[in-house]
């Protein structure tokens, strides 16, 4: 049997991941929580086998501080990783501009099966800073602001956002109060695991979240 030699190894080839993916995989940087950050968001759930919840500190509208805690693979620590070091430093306007792709280039590239875990990172990102522009007042919360932070709520059974299919039915909103009606059986087990991730998702805001389900 040939022996492994290092020198020839084309990483390409073997695993389809770049030194820069394995490095931030083995050392990734800025791995925890930030104590009483100025925004949090988290994408993705265990379920559809990817999760990353981001923490943000921010002061003067500059990020001061990033740091993430993840479930899943390689690539979903990379992106995750490597995305916390491209944001610290930037303007919340600065830091809206990254796209996924942005993330992929960071890295050197990923596997285009991979991809979702960048995007993953960029909508965890794009929920964070969505949510800090209503904290500051610079973001009214309407439905495309509900169904924003709604995408990253996932159904335990299928994987898929909570915003597809006929689960969602709409929500009202007045003033502080946000009432989210979900087509989904009040006594059901997936009742209880949708309301604790929206209540997650709306975390840090000063809202009177409701959440309204079907009768059984």
């Amino acid at each position: 049997m040939e022996r492994f030699d290092g020198r020839k190894w084309d990483e390409k080839k073997r695993i389809g991941y770049s030194r820069k993916v394995l490095y931030y995989f083995l050392h990734p940087k800025n791995v925890g929580e930030i104590e009483n950050p100025s925004v949090t968001a988290k994408a993705g759930s265990p379920a559809c086998g990817d999760m990353i919840k981001l923490y943000l500190k921010i002061e003067n509208d500059k990020i001061v501080d990033a740091k993430f805690r993840s479930y899943g693979c390689a690539a979903n620590i990379a992106t995750a990783s490597v995305l916390t070091e491209m944001i610290i430093g930037k303007t919340v306007e600065e830091a809206k501009k990254i796209k996924f792709k942005d993330i992929v280039e960071e890295l050197g590239g990923l596997p285009q099966i991979k991809y979702h875990c960048a995007v993953l990172a960029a909508e965890g990102l794009k929920q964070a800073l969505a949510k800090w522009d209503v904290i500051t007042g610079k973001r009214q919360i309407d439905e495309k602001f509900v169904k924003l932070i709604l995408a990253a709520v996932i159904d335990p059974l299928t994987g898929e956002s909570v915003l597809r299919g006929d689960k969602y039915k709409g929500c009202k909103i007045e003033g502080r109060k946000v009432k989210i009606m979900l087509n989904i059986p009040k006594d059901s087990p997936e009742a209880e695991v949708f309301e604790e991730q929206i209540r997650e998702a709306f975390e840090g805001l000063d809202v009177d979240l409701e959440i309204e389900f079907t009768e059984s």
